[in-house]
């Protein structure tokens, strides 16, 4: 059974009329906010009604729905047909499917709490909280229609009940931690590693990739007691960069994300500063300087309160999300917050159509904001699949980690791109190829550049939410030696762009940027042997020695 409910939410507009002498005017005037009014609009939609024993149920407080090759978003719940859960695909449209029943069994895991991860294969990778061989959980692989394959069982010692879903790192592995600390990684065909140090307390949330290569995550408890956000880098390494003290929140259930302005943003399920506080949304540097944008009352009459998911930045470069409960004692809000704090509540839950959001919202390539929820909804009040079509811009997305080497392959998802002219990184054209209207994959080019992907095609440029990292690559130079005041020609890829040349540990004054594959640089005053290193907003690169004489 589908639904198609919808609620409009207007923003609301408060003004004075002037005393106008021309009446027609003043009729403008009103068209013209009315007009406004409209462009503004806020449109739920309630697209389908969970049945438990149909289409799965239960409650997911991590998992996170994710958008296939084929523009549709693919998801879990918790039980299901069989006992076990389900993994469903939904597209924009509402067409429902389950493409996996979990058995009752458990030999292929129960309780899929983590939801899903797109790979760079096309398929889907999650995680099961409970059963498998060993009872504590297991970490698969789906395709989209529905092929699933155990890529791990956890054992006893490795204390499983992953709740968040692998996440790709810079490296292409798979990265993530289970609900008791371990964190671990994963390759695409099934190698495990336990990673050596746990977390500094319980997590329900998926790591977050960052610029800076290193994975961010949270922990509800730990640290001085009311919950953290660490950073973990790829060999293991964690590091507490932030205690949270109650008075800037406490116990952050859902994952922190990397907004495009380089802070991490996230909600704390409780704690505050105000009366009542009951849960905040905040601001954090990697270097964990904290800034609360938003804390919630739980006696406020409109906003809601204790806020268990996570944030999605959208393509207006504000910040979506949802609060488990309230207003007052109701079912929840999903609002919009600015990243300066300015904080808008978009729809408030009904029992008619859905209440108790958890879990964190994605944003489509269609522009459209897309989640699911626990409870109520229909007549099955098992939860409901939505929709929030915001007036959003549609773009593209990179799937895996945005950084690669110029002549890497990169995978492109969106819409409309059948008919494509054009696909640059950066100021960069790069070669592709349009596999289907949803789908494509561009080759970075040598002269690309660190910046947005754009996509130009019949029905306008697309601009991708990521920056994506062009990064620089050094294959030979020369001459190989020289006097101060040698000019040296530095050959490579990536260059475009370049911040500095360093000849040992010297910073040339004088360089040139060529083209992406070739930068001239003189040898400076103070230069000694050593690697010459290019900088770029991509990283750096260095190779060989140049010799000073």
């Amino acid at each position: 059974m589908t639904s198609l409910r919808q609620s409009c939410i207007c923003e609301r507009f408060t003004f004075q009329c002037p005393t106008f002498s021309n009446l027609y005017t003043g009729l403008l005037l009103l068209l013209v906010i009315a007009v406004t009014s409209n462009l503004h609009a806020q449109v739920y939609t309630d697209m389908h009604d969970f049945r438990c024993q149909v289409d799965g149920c239960g409650v997911v407080y991590a998992g996170i729905v994710a958008q296939g090759r084929d523009g549709n978003l693919y998801g879990t719940k918790e039980t299901g047909t069989g006992g076990g859960g389900t993994i469903y695909t939904i597209a924009p449209s509402g067409a429902f499917n389950v493409i996996f029943n979990f058995n009752s069994a458990g030999t292929d895991g129960h309780d899929p709490t983590t939801g899903l991860t797109l790979g760079a294969d096309g398929n889907f990778y999650g995680g099961t909280a409970t059963a498998g061989a060993n009872g504590t959980g297991t970490l698969f692989r789906v395709t989209p229609a529905g092929v699933l394959t155990t890529l791990h069982d956890f054992t006893a010692t490795e204390l499983g009940f992953p709740y968040g879903p692998p996440v790709m790192g810079k490296n292409g592995t798979f990265y993530g931690v289970t609900h008791y600390g371990k964190a671990w990684s994963l390759t695409q065909s099934g190698n495990f590693k336990l990673l050596p140090n746990p977390t500094p307390g319980d997590s329900r949330a998926p790591l977050t990739p960052a610029s800076d290569g290193n994975f961010y995550g949270t922990t509800i408890n730990g640290g001085t007691g009311n919950g953290t956000v660490f950073q973990m880098s790829l060999a293991g390494k964690i590091t507490i960069i932030y205690n949270f003290d109650n008075t800037h929140g406490a116990k952050p259930i859902g994952p922190v994300i990397q907004g495009s302005d380089g802070f991490l943003y996230g909600t704390a399920s409780t704690g505050g500063s105000i009366p009542n506080a009951f849960g905040v949304v905040f601001k954090l540097s990697t270097k964990g300087v904290i800034t609360v944008l938003h804390e919630f009352d739980s006696t406020s009459t409109t906003d809601g309160f204790q806020p268990l998911a996570g944030l999605v930045e959208a393509s207006d470069g504000n910040f979506y999300g949802t609060a488990f409960s309230g207003p007052g004692n109701g079912h929840g809000v999903l609002f919009k917050i600015t990243k300066t704090g300015a904080y808008t509540v978009l729809h408030t839950f009904t029992t008619a159509t859905g209440c108790s959001p958890s879990t964190t919202a994605i944003q489509n390539t269609n522009g459209i904001i897309y989640g699911h929820t626990n409870g109520c909804g229909g007549f099955y009040f098992n939860g409901v699949f939505y929709s929030l079509d915001a007036g959003l811009s549609p773009f593209v997305s990179l799937v895996g980690y945005p950084a690669a080497l110029a002549g890497k392959s990169v995978e492109i998802l969106g819409q409309g791109l059948s008919g494509a002219t054009s696909v640059k990184f950066g100021s960069g054209s790069a070669t592709f190829k349009v596999v289907s209207d949803t789908y494509m994959t561009a080759v970075v080019p040598t002269s690309g550049a660190t910046g947005p992907v754009t996509v130009t095609t019949p029905g306008g440029t697309l601009k991708s939410k990521q920056v994506f990292s062009v990064i620089p690559l050094v294959n030979s130079f020369s001459p190989t030696s020289g006097p101060v005041g040698t000019q040296v020609t530095i050959t490579g890829s990536g260059f475009t762009g370049a911040s500095s040349v360093i000849f040992g540990k010297a910073k040339a004054i004088t360089f040139t940027v060529d083209s992406g594959t070739q930068i001239t640089a003189t040898v400076p005053a103070g230069a000694t042997t050593g690697k010459i290193t290019v900088t770029t907003a991509g990283g750096k690169a260095s190779k060989g020695t140049f010799v000073v004489n």
